[in-house]
């Protein structure tokens, strides 16, 4: 058995943060401003040249040590360890709305037909004055 440790694969721990992210290679790829296949590549590939890495981190929202150090055992126990601090704290438990959602949905559109008729206003006042 040997005592030397895998190297990790940049470009499949780049995959698998991208797909937590819900991303897809075309949107990562606009992101850093290439395309879908040349992330295709990238994510086949071991070692990543450092400054196309901390374009991709950027992009995903996480650091650069992020993704050279990401495992899916750091994942489980990340969700693990906040799962079980949500079921220890009162997070979750009796739960009070101090506001009804659909008035902030009204005040919000009731707010939105004002800024219509002040633009209409204003159109029709710019029109009036040529």
């Amino acid at each position: 058995m040997s005592t030397e440790t895998k190297p990790k694969h940049i470009g499949r721990n780049i995959s698998r943060i991208r797909e937590l992210r819900g991303m897809k290679q075309e949107a990562l790829a606009q992101a850093i401003g290439t395309n879908q296949q040349a992330i295709s590549g990238i994510e086949g590939s071991e070692e990543i040249d450092d400054k196309k890495l901390a374009n991709i981190a950027e992009a995903l929202g996480v650091t650069v040590e992020a993704i050279k150090s990401f495992s899916e055992e750091n994942v489980f126990n990340y969700f693990n360890t906040f799962n079980e601090s949500v079921s220890n704290s009162n997070f979750g438990h009796n739960n009070i709305c101090n506001f009804n959602p659909l008035d902030k949905v009204v005040e919000l559109y009731e707010r939105l037909v004002q800024v219509e008729k002040e633009k209409n206003e204003y159109l029709e006042k710019l029109l009036k004055g040529k």
